[in-house]
This record gives C-alpha cells, sequence and structure tokens, in this order.
C-alpha cells in the first residue's frame, strides 16, 4: 500500500520473500526476506519482522529484525525492537530496554588525534588538596619498622572522549 507522502507499507498479512529496492520510505507490519536497499528509511513496526540484508540511508527499529544493516546516516533500535546483526553506520542509537546482538561499526576512528585547542586540560579544583600533600607524613625510618611494600605501577593515562570522532547515544526514558 503506498500512502500519499511516498511511503510504503506492507501489512501485518502480507509476507514477502525476495529483494527489495526504492527511492521511497518503506514502513514493514508484516514480514520481509530477502534483501532491501533503499534510498530513504525503513521502519519496522512492532508487528514486523525482517530477515535480511539491509542497505538504507536510515532504520529504525520497533520490531524484529535478522540481519546486517548498512546505513548511510543512522540506526535507531526502539524499547520496543529486537536485532540480531551486525550495524554499519555512522550514527547509531540504542534505547534503554531495546536488545542487540551483534556489532556496531560506526567508520574510522580517530584515536591518536590530538585534543583540540577548545577544550583545557583537566584540573584539579582549588579548594581539594593535592594527593601528595593529603597524605599523612611517613615516620621516621626504624630498624624495626617493617619494609613499606612495593607501589604497584601508575595506571596509563586515561584517553578522553575528545579524541573519538563518534559515539553510539543510548537513550533512557
Amino acid at each position: 500500500m503506498a500512502t500519499a507522502n511516498g511511503s510504503t507499507i506492507i501489512g501485518e498479512s502480507i509476507l514477502i520473500n525476495g529483494n527489495l529496492q526504492g527511492d521511497e520510505d518503506l514502513t514493514v507490519r508484516g514480514r520481509v526476506e530477502g534483501t532491501v536497499r533503499l534510498s530513504r528509511t525503513l521502519v519496522v513496526e512492532p508487528s514486523g519482522v525482517v530477515r535480511a540484508e539491509v542497505q538504507v540511508r536510515n532504520c529504525i527499529i520497533a520490531g524484529a529484525l535478522i540481519g546486517n544493516i548498512t546505513a548511510t546516516e543512522s540506526v535507531e533500535i526502539t524499547k520496543e525492537g529486537r536485532m540480531v546483526g551486525d550495524i554499519a553506520a555512522p550514527r547509531v542509537i540504542i534505547v534503554d530496554g531495546a536488545s542487540f546482538k551483534g556489532r556496531v561499526d560506526m567508520g574510522e576512528v580517530d584515536v591518536g588525534a590530538e585534543r583540540p585547542a577548545a577544550r583545557p586540560a583537566l584540573q584539579r579544583p582549588a579548594s581539594r588538596p593535592a594527593l601528595a600533600s593529603a597524605r599523612p607524613a611517613r615516620p621516621a625510618a626504624k630498624e624495626e619498622a617493617a619494609p613499606a611494600a612495593p607501589r604497584p605501577p601508575a595506571p596509563p593515562p586515561a584517553m578522553g572522549m575528545g579524541a573519538l570522532k563518534r559515539r553510539v547515544v543510548v537513550k533512557r526514558k
């Protein structure tokens, strides 16, 4: 069924097995098996089940999708959504309560990039004493004192989120 706004709806009693290609939005309320290639948005409603390899601009999953998705813009799995498969998209949203099993590839991430100049380095608040001065003074060394245990090595410096170019957004409701 096609709507006036250039969108197609696959009804709850419909099963489509094969290859779907199109230049309009597709809403699935029934079942689709095979491959789906759209230049626009795929919406899988709560009653919809898609078992396919999917290539779209955007994908919103409120039903079930089994297969891999490649999206040029975004993939969103809603609270009711269930997905098994891999996602390749620059923006991925997995809402609290959604079910997902697979891998997410959001493109290249330059981990070695320098921090942007606009972000100042983290500084200790002035009201808080420095860690070294907060320690009590060590007692004078005595012959009967037990030897001090060796200190564990310092942890590596934490990498700031500023170095990452993309992130996963998780909505909580």
